[in-house]
């Protein structure tokens, strides 16, 4: 089975939050679900509270031990596909590993009307934004599954 990283900012708020929505929603198609943050703090931190909260209220959680982690060059070839929140993560991800262009994608590219825009950050955003930004990353993981199945979507 495959392997995914889902990777934003500070992984605090929407890569945790799309981590725990692929490992529900997807995880027939992936043997690990991940999530990394392009500026995460190294010594590792909880989730963000509204995103817990958030997380929550949709019936979704994170394991307990969960901690931000800082996505490192090195660890992206272990990942068959690796999705990032926005267009500057992307870039920056491939800047890190271009050897693996083709695997680093922008998440809402797997939702035909809104390829090519970025998932919005919710951090300075009411309970609202973070409710947004999960009904975003389910369409994304709908889409991700329908690609796979497709075969538009190729894994290991």
């Amino acid at each position: 089975m495959a392997s995914l990283l889902l990777v934003c900012t500070a992984n605090i708020c929407r890569s945790p939050m799309a981590e725990a929505i692929f490992k529900a929603r997807a995880g027939q198609l992936f043997q690990t679900v991940r999530s990394a943050g392009v500026h995460a703090d190294p010594r590792g931190g909880p989730v963000d509270a509204r995103a817990a909260a958030a997380l929550s209220r949709h019936d979704y959680a994170l394991e307990r031990r969960w901690r931000t982690h800082r996505v490192q060059a090195e660890e992206l070839a272990r990942y068959d596909l690796v999705l990032a929140m926005e267009a500057d993560h992307v870039a920056a991800l491939r800047e890190q590993a271009p050897q693996l262009q083709d695997r680093i994608r922008l998440l809402l590219d797997f939702v035909p009307e809104l390829a090519g825009q970025d998932v919005p950050d919710p951090y300075f955003s009411p309970a609202q934004g973070f409710d947004a930004v999960i009904k975003l990353i389910e369409r994304a993981a709908q889409g991700v599954q329908s690609a796979a199945r497709d075969g538009a979507l190729h894994l290991a």
